[in-house]
């Protein structure tokens, strides 16, 4: 498994180059970056993003593996990650309201903190300690996934003034560089874990530096922005859960963002068990799956330079997860079969390449149809019902049929994506039919503007 695992990072990595080289080309022709200062704003942007997400990938690797050499069961390691999903659901429809009330330069701010005391506990073998810190990583993912993007939104668009078509090309290079980053922090954890021996907890002591730094950046750096202040807290928080309901595409856009999001996070608890045969490098595996990501996001730039709209590349998307997980379905048992096994590992890179398309498509459309002024609220609504599926799924794993045989867990997931796919479908039907009757309302009004100044004219 190890050099199949070296082998395939290689050739993937090839593959990304490739796709790469494709996807500048299709960024030139479809617009021009060579404005300086959106260039210079860009960077100020990624410097500080990226170095929050090295401190985020950093822990992915080795977080079940740390669990397990601390001597708890799957069971137990399973109600922690069911704590950072939980916390979730709990705190993080607070985090949008508090961003945009306070400000999100604050809320970043706090996100470096909490992270940072979340890395802090992975130090301690106790469970309450390990608990708490799945808690407070929770409430910082939540600020990462919401108020980051929703800072960059406002900057882009309010303060700069800068063509809306631009934060698509923003986001594409945010995924790309996403992946690139995931696959040094995969090696990273890889040489500090397995190379050096330093054990499972290294790439958590590694991840205090980016974090430390990420702080020092924001409160130096960027500018404060605001949502909505016009509403208290406790009226702010459901703000966001009004707006769904009440504009049935954005409510299609957060169940289509649930469901492929609660096989996301599934896939991460499970990728582990799945792949691990005891000697199985998985710093490696994880680089492998992110060099995916950066495939998937390359992918996206050619397409919708080619034409393709997101919201087909949305279902593209789901496609390829739900053929990823129907093959789990097949090869996921409880015997550990080396080809079986093999497969496994293929269907998730696919199912990974597919996510590197997904992150800039999704993006993408909430930054064209949610208001600005609840957007973090409305994202971390968003993220509810995903966490909520997600440790429905994890409890369920406390079941010893289901523990020994996973096949069960991908086959829900594959269902979710079915689901996932009809929604898309719908939502794709209504965003059209949207659009059509917004152009028609525009034509009939230019319509009635010639009428009255050819009356003007006449008289």
């Amino acid at each position: 498994m190890e050099l199949i695992v070296y082998g395939t990072f290689l050739a993937l990595s090839v593959l990304a180059y490739g796709t790469r080289e494709l996807a500048k080309k299709s960024e030139e022709k479809k617009v021009s970056v060579s404005n300086v200062t959106f260039k210079s704003f860009q960077k100020s942007f990624f410097l500080v993003y990226f170095l929050a997400l090295l401190g985020d990938w950093l822990q992915g690797p080795y977080v079940y593996k740390l669990y397990a050499f601390y001597g708890f069961q799957e069971a137990e390691i399973a109600v922690l990650y069911i704590a950072g999903f939980a916390s979730s659901v709990v705190f993080g429809t607070c985090t949008g309201p508090l961003a945009d009330i306070f400000g999100r330069r604050k809320v970043a701010i706090s996100f470096a903190v909490i992270y940072t005391f979340c890395c802090l506990t992975k130090l301690s073998t106790n469970f309450t300690w390990l608990f708490v810190g799945r808690i407070f990583g929770g409430i910082a993912t939540s600020m990462l996934f919401s108020t980051f993007e929703s800072w960059y939104v406002y900057e882009h668009t309010e303060r700069h003034g800068f063509p809306a078509e631009w934060i698509g090309l923003t986001f594409s290079i945010t995924t790309f560089w996403n992946g690139l980053i995931a696959i040094i922090a995969g090696i990273i954890s890889n040489v500090g874990a397995e190379t050096l021996g330093f054990g499972p907890v290294a790439p958590f002591v590694v991840a205090l530096a980016p974090l430390v730094f990420c702080g020092i950046l924001i409160i130096h750096g960027w500018n404060e922005n605001y949502g909505s202040r016009h509403n208290d807290f406790g009226s702010s928080c459901m703000e966001g859960a009004r707006i769904i309901f009440s504009n049935p595409v954005i409510l299609l856009l957060g169940i289509i963002q649930s469901l492929l999001e609660s096989c996301m996070y599934i896939f991460v608890f499970l990728w582990t068990p799945v792949l691990d045969n005891g000697s199985t490098p998985l710093g490696m595996v994880f680089s492998c799956f992110m060099v995916c990501i950066m495939v998937g996001s390359s992918i996206f730039t050619v397409l919708t330079a080619k034409g393709y709209t997101e919201q087909y590349i949305l279902k593209l998307c789901l496609y390829l997860i739900a053929g990823a997980m129907a093959v789990c379905c097949i090869t996921a048992g409880p015997e550990k079969n080396p080809l079986f096994t093999g497969l496994s590992f293929i269907s998730f890179l696919a199912l990974e390449v597919g996510i590197g398309m997904y992150f800039p498509t999704i993006s993408f459309l909430r930054s064209q149809v949610i208001p600005e002024s609840h957007r973090a609220n409305v994202m971390n609504w968003f993220r509810v019902p995903m966490n909520c599926v997600t440790c429905g799924a994890l409890l369920c794993l406390r079941v010893k049929s289901i523990s020994d045989d996973k096949r069960v867990v991908f086959a829900f997931c594959l269902f979710l994506s079915i689901i996932g796919i009809l929604s898309c479908r719908r939502f794709i039907d209504m965003l059209q039919k949207t659009s059509s009757e917004g152009k028609s309302s525009s034509e009939e009004s230019e319509m009635k503007d010639e009428s009255k100044t050819g009356l003007l004219a006449d008289a």
